[in-house]
């Protein structure tokens, strides 16, 4: 017997899903004041096309990032996973259970073959994207050759402290969805899938969007208070995204597709939330209310670093976050995707909480790493946080008809 997990809701969803981005673009169009419009939660995000989903697809509520360790060695066993994967990922994506049969429809002597914690519950948006980390090109597959030269290790940041078991991986999938029941559900059928060739090495579960790529979005905010990725790049704007996100060079297996970088930032909110603030928006550079630049009116208005205060020092101090964001680019930029996260506490009575950070871009050598040099040495903020964990995956484009992840690698 085939049993649809969510088929009607599927099938409703995707016109409700074509309608809620019209209607984003008309409330920017006609609208002075942004409102939140966030993809309908019964709504199903195409699995097929140019570029992998969940990368500009307007983001969710929720997300479920996994990095794997591939365990087997056969190149042949590692092909069919993926092939494996990509027709539960579009089934679950579409609103259906992993595999036909799902959690109650197969022998009943034998383990379903999907978990059935989502059974009932709409598609919620959920998308899933794979990338492909540097350790995946060693000598196990032969995939050395074919290795992108933007793939690098990420060099060590000033102030990191890396947990090693919270970093790299061979591959990653990262899960967003409306519902973290959907977007946990979708991961822990990849691991059962996977099971024998690959091992789950790190993890993490998000909740709250950290930056809106949409222009129907609002911009939300993160554990300090503060809106956050307020100039980040729009779905709604193809050309800076050909810019700055898609790949056009490098082996032919990447083009149309970007880099994933992901960091796990704690935020020491205790002692964030013992500051002034004063201190706080300076240190931000932003008025922590309206969301604007110090020194400017609304969120949007450009940061002007020539408008002084008392004393006739900057507004938009020189080690503030956002001037020191957007002066070290030379006029690049990332697509920024994160989300809140809290892990209990740390036995010490504080808050194991801050921002899984997650942005995706062209060549992360010349976006996000001297961005991240420029904040991690001179930001004012970094008094505050602690970069616990970090990864770097290539995330091929978009599958075409019966095409599955990483054929174009394989082939």
């Amino acid at each position: 017997m085939s049993v649809s997990r969510r088929g009607l809701f599927g099938l409703a969803g995707a016109g409700v899903a074509v309608a809620g981005l019209g209607a984003a673009a008309g409330v920017l169009a006609t609208g002075e004041q942004r409102q939140d419009a966030a993809v309908p939660a019964s709504s199903v995000v195409p699995f097929r096309g140019q570029h992998q989903a969940g990368i500009v697809t307007p983001a969710q509520d929720r997300m479920h990032f996994v990095a794997f360790d591939v365990t087997t060695k056969d190149r042949a066993e590692l092909v069919a996973l993926l092939r494996a994967w990509t027709a539960a990922a579009e089934r679950m994506t579409a609103g259906q259970e992993a595999a036909e049969g799902g959690a109650v429809g197969g022998h009943r002597e034998a383990p379903p073959a999907d978990t059935g914690e989502a059974l009932d519950l709409p598609a919620s948006a959920l998308t899933l994207t794979i990338g492909f980390g540097p350790t995946l090109f060693d000598d196990r597959f032969g995939l050395a050759a074919k290795r992108p030269e933007a793939l690098i290790d990420l060099p060590r940041f000033p102030r990191d402290d890396l947990d090693p078991r919270r970093g790299g991986g061979d591959i990653c999938v990262q899960a967003c969805a409306n519902d973290p029941q959907v977007a946990v559900h979708a991961i822990r059928n990849l691991a059962r899938i996977g099971f024998g060739k690959v091992a789950v090495r790190w993890s993490q579960l998000g909740f709250g969007r950290t930056s809106s790529t949409s222009t129907g979005q609002a911009t939300p905010r993160n554990l300090f208070g503060f809106k956050d990725g307020t100039n980040n790049l729009k779905a709604e704007d193809p050309a800076a995204l050909a810019e700055h996100v898609w790949v056009t060079g490098g082996p032919e297996w990447m083009v149309g597709g970007t880099y994933l970088v992901a960091r796990r930032i704690r935020m020491h909110i205790e002692i964030w939330d013992r500051t002034s603030l004063a201190e706080q928006e300076d240190i931000v550079g932003r008025a922590k209310g309206s969301g604007a630049p110090l020194g400017q009116r609304d969120e949007f208005d450009q940061v002007d670093p020539h408008v002084r205060g008392a004393g006739g020092a900057a507004l938009v101090a020189e080690d503030s976050h956002i001037r020191l964001a957007a002066e070290n680019l030379d006029g690049a930029k990332i697509l920024r995707r994160g989300y809140n996260f809290t892990d209990g506490s740390d036995g010490f009575g504080h808050l194991d909480a801050g921002l899984f950070f997650v942005c995706f871009n062209r060549d992360s050598r010349t976006q996000f790493v001297p961005m991240q040099q420029a904040l991690s040495s001179r930001d004012r903020m970094m008094e505050y946080l602690e970069h616990t964990g970090s990864g770097h995956f290539a995330c091929p484009p978009g599958l075409a008809d019966g095409a599955f992840w990483g054929q174009r690698l394989f082939d």
